[in-house]
This record gives structure tokens, sequence and C-alpha cells, in this order.
């Protein structure tokens, strides 16, 4: 397992999604895993897997804070130790469920698989920010990779041909030169950022009544995290979080949370919107090859609107990154 991603938080579900006394099912960097929340609110997470005979643990029961496995009804208390057999009661009980490190923040649980080299989730303090709304969109599932995922969202050339009549126009496809920056930030974390991103839209957002100039920063604070914001004259109005969850090297579950002072939209109007874009760069994605995204030099012929894709992928070898590249 790779230790980059394996010791890293993921988003893993919408805190609302796990309600007390049920469990939720999903799976990350090729683990099955259950989620659950006790009596008491707690989070946990386990690997989705009876230590018996590998039964998903998610299609038994949750009672009591307790989970009954569905094929013998072995029972594993809060700590993920067997409290029963039920075909030898008597027995010595010393079978163990994989226990993992969860969190929730940014109204999501996050699951770290080994020991985690962050203290939390990446850095996103625009949600803090309470003149901005916050609005939850997708997930989506995607048969790409995760770092092909995040090249695509710090793209701007293909806004006039994937995304044309909204966020671009293909009588304005030109890219203006842009400023590209390693950074250190106490709050808004480390790593690379674009700065001085300008693109004609047709629509910039779901409010938006007529074609703007844009002005665009891009940045990435995690391998597999990317956060845009759009800045017109004199404030942020709107910042967009791009998490990915990797199911596998090549299959990646996208999540994505705007902060916006859009208050007239509905949150229905806002997803749907997002679901638009989003919808429209699935079929390129899945249709790159390889799907993993090539960290070798000359792998792909690049121009000098890359740069920030470049610099991401200078990024991902300096962090020494192998999961769902090529290198």
């Amino acid at each position: 397992m790779d230790p980059v991603l394996y010791n890293d938080w993921h988003p893993v579900a919408l805190s609302s999604q796990i309600a007390a006394g049920a469990m939720l099912a999903t799976d990350l960097l090729e683990t099955r895993v259950v989620l659950w929340r006790d009596s008491g609110g707690v989070l946990h997470a386990w690997e989705d897997r009876c230590p018996h005979r590998g039964t998903r643990l998610s299609l038994g029961r949750l009672q009591e804070d307790t989970v009954r496995c569905p094929y013998h009804g072995w029972a594993f208390g809060k700590e993920g130790r067997c409290t029963h057999i039920p075909a030898l009661p008597d027995a010595p009980l010393k079978a163990q469920v994989a226990v993992y490190r969860v969190q929730e923040q940014y109204g999501m649980a996050w699951a770290c698989l080994g020991t985690p080299a962050h203290a939390g989730p990446p850095a996103f303090p625009e949600f803090a920010d309470e003149q901005l709304r916050k609005v939850w969109c997708g997930s989506y599932d995607v048969q790409a990779s995760a770092p092909r995922i995040v090249e695509n969202f710090l793209d701007m050339a293909h806004f006039a041909f994937v995304h044309e009549g909204i966020l671009g126009d293909k009588e304005r496809p030109a890219v203006p030169d842009y400023t590209v920056e390693t950074f250190d930030d106490a709050e808004y974390g480390s790593g690379v950022w674009a700065r001085q991103c300008y693109a004609y839209q047709p629509q910039a957002s779901k409010s938006a009544t007529e074609g703007s100039d844009i002005e665009y920063t891009y940045r990435v604070v995690r391998p597999l995290t990317a956060i845009l914001t759009k800045h017109p004259p004199g404030a942020i109005r709107e910042a967009i979080a791009l998490f990915t969850q990797p199911l596998t090297e090549t299959s990646t579950r996208v999540w994505i949370i705007m902060a916006l002072n859009d208050f007239v939209s509905s949150d229905g109007a806002m997803r749907g919107f997002q679901d638009t874009i989003f919808l429209q760069d699935k079929p390129i994605l899945e249709s790159q090859h390889p799907a993993r995204l090539p960290l070798t030099p000359g792998a792909e012929v690049s121009v000098l609107c890359d740069r920030m894709s470049l610099a991401y992928r200078s990024y991902l070898k300096q962090q020494d990154l192998h999961y769902g590249v090529i290198r």
C-alpha cells in the first residue's frame, strides 16, 4: 500500500448519511470499510470484514452498540473485539476487527487506514467563512484514477470544448499565461497553486445572468485534493473544493463542496448546475489512456498553458506518490 495515501485522511461519506443505529458500507484504497455511529453519536470506521470467514459486517445488524455478523452471528463491541460466538458461547474471544481512525470535518466523515501523517483533512478555510453558504455536491463515481480527476479540475483549456456555453466559449478558447508557485501557509496549508488565471465564461455559476471574465486561483493542498476560488472584483465569491476518495487505482468517488455567497438559488439548483459540469467531464476522464496519470517525462505532450498540470505532476513526484500514477 502506498504510504502517502495509506497515512492520509480521505473522505468516505457525508456525515448526514450515517445515522445512529445504522451502518454504511464503502470502499477506500481497495479496502472494504463499514461506517457506523453508536448511541452516543460517536462515529466508527472498521474494516468491513468479519475476521471469521470474511463476510461483510455491513450486511449484518447493529444493535445496542454491537455489530453482529450476518453469517454466524459473531458479535463485536465498540472497540472491534468479539464479544459473543453463538455456536460456542463459552469459547475464548480472541477475534478482532481492524479498526481505523475516523473524524468528521466539513460535514463529512474522513478515514485514515494507517497512521495519520496529518492531524486532520486538507485545509479548506473558506468553509469557516460564515458569509459563504455551503452546498455539498455528488458523490460521483468515475472509472479513472484520482490524480487524473484532480488534474482535470486544474485545467482551464478544456472549458471552451467540454463546457461550451457554460464555462467556456469556442470563439474565445485562449488561456492567458498565469503564475504557478509552491506555498506553505498556516491557514491554507502547503502545496502548489496557480494564480491570476483568467477565463471568459458565458455562465460562471448558477446565479450568473451574463458572460464575464473570471479570475481563478487553484491550489493543490494534498495529493488528491484541489480547491479553486473565483474572484470577482473585491472579494472571493465562490470556493469549490474537490475531495477524492480512491476506491482503487483506477476508480474514484468524487465529493465537491461549494462555499459561495449565492443565497438566492436553491440547493437543488446549485447541485444541478454542478452535476451538469461534472457529468460533462466524466466521459472525458473515463476515456483517458492510460487511466493512471503518467509522471514520466515525455509520456504526454504538454504546452505552456499546461503549467499547472506539470506543477501538479512534479508535486506528486516530490510527495513520492505511487498509487494511481505511472512513474
